[in-house]
């Protein structure tokens, strides 16, 4: 239970890191670039695939079960 919320919390971070910088990248838009650069930069970034790391890990540890049989699921 505490390795799943370890892993909950390292995904929620991640996630929140990702956005954050996301976020901030959406100012490449006011000098000029449009929606599809936009998009093939954030793909390309690292610090912006955090986003879809930590939802991965969040979404996996909530519902892949630990192997006992008492625990309580969503």
């Amino acid at each position: 239970m505490v390795i799943r919320m370890f892993f909950f919390l390292i995904g929620f971070g991640l996630t929140i890191i990702g956005s954050i910088y996301i976020i901030s990248y959406l100012n490449l838009m006011t000098i000029g670039y449009n929606f599809t650069e936009y998009v093939n930069f954030i793909i390309r970034r690292i610090e912006c695939l955090y986003a879809p790391i930590g939802l991965f890990l969040i979404i996996l540890t909530i519902f892949v079960s630990g192997g006992k049989g008492n625990e309580l699921h969503i």
